[in-house]
C-alpha cells in the first residue's frame, strides 16, 4: 500500500503492486533522459495533455527506481500493467503531482 503523504503511488504490474516514489536523484536521471528544459516543463506537458507514451514509461521507471524496484523503461513497455495504457498514465501523472505538492495539497 501506498502513502500519498510520502509521495508514493501504487502500479501493479506483472500481477506485482509496486510502491513507486519520485526521489530527488530518481527526478534528476529524469530530467536528462527526457532532455527536457526543466522538471515545470514536464509537469506543463501533463498538465496540458500533451505527454507523449515515453514520457509515462520514464516516469514509471524512475518512480520505481525511487520506490526500490529497478526496471527499465524498455522493460515496462513489455510488462503487463494492470488497467493498461490509461492506469499507467494515471499512475505517472500522480508521481509527477505528488513529487510537488505538500500533504495539505494531497
Amino acid at each position: 500500500m501506498s502513502n500519498p503523504w510520502a509521495g508514493e503511488v501504487t502500479l501493479v504490474i506483472e500481477g506485482t503492486p509496486r510502491v513507486m516514489k519520485l526521489t530527488l536523484g530518481a527526478l534528476a536521471e529524469l530530467e536528462h533522459s527526457l532532455a527536457v528544459g526543466s522538471l515545470v516543463d514536464l509537469v506543463q506537458r501533463f498538465e496540458s495533455g500533451g505527454f507523449s507514451a515515453g514520457d509515462v514509461l520514464a516516469l514509471i521507471a524512475a518512480g520505481l527506481q525511487g520506490g526500490g524496484h529497478a526496471m527499465t523503461p524498455s522493460d515496462l513497455a513489455k510488462a503487463e500493467i494492470e488497467g493498461g495504457v490509461l492506469m499507467a498514465a494515471r499512475a505517472a501523472a500522480q508521481l509527477l503531482a505528488r513529487a510537488f505538492m505538500t500533504p495539505e495539497e494531497t
